[in-house]
């Protein structure tokens, strides 16, 4: 072998190790593998706590606004002095208070409406009063929020409680249709 060629695979040699070095050291000090797995645990938290509040808000705001749309549509009805027919004995009407709570109800989209209370400035409570009588409309309910993390700010038990009411003054009608 002549020198020539020996100082070439010696160059060879001395190369491809040097190559390895570079490799692991590059391996070693550079690597990015663990970063994005650091970010991510670091910052899922944040962003599924945002995501909880988002859909927890969303909710109050949605029963928020049903039932202010119930006690709208059951204000508007009681002004009127109608009667709803009585689901069971279709022969016989519910009271006025009956009527008017059963449209709050079924006005109420996608909630269940249970504390419904209404009083005349006249006839006083559970009264819907007669023709040109100042009527009030009160709903009072409780929302259970759905997230735990998000609940613990609205109380030890995580309920909010909605309070929406109206106030009319009847139209003029027949007054046989008071009860």
């Amino acid at each position: 072998m002549n020198i020539a060629t020996y100082c070439r695979v010696s160059w060879r040699k001395q190369h491809v190790a040097d190559q390895r070095i570079v490799k692991t050291r590059g391996k070693r000090f550079h690597s990015n593998s663990g970063q994005s797995l650091l970010e991510f645990a670091l910052i899922a938290p944040i962003f599924f706590l945002l995501l909880c509040a988002v859909f927890d808000f969303g909710h109050l705001f949605f029963v928020q606004m049903s039932m202010q749309d119930a006690i709208r549509q059951a204000g508007r009805f009681a002004v009127t002095g109608n009667h709803l027919p009585d689901p069971k004995d279709l022969s016989k009407n519910l009271s006025r208070v009956d009527s008017i709570i059963k449209i709050a109800q079924d006005a109420a989209a996608g909630t269940t409406i249970t504390g419904v209370q209404v009083s005349s400035l006249n006839g006083g409570s559970n009264n819907a009063g007669g023709p040109g009588d100042t009527v009030t409309i009160s709903i009072t309910d409780d929302l259970q929020l759905m997230t735990p993390l998000v609940a613990q700010f609205f109380g030890p038990k995580g309920i909010y409680t909605f309070m929406v009411s109206v106030t009319f003054r009847n139209e003029p009608f027949d007054p046989s249709q008071t009860l």
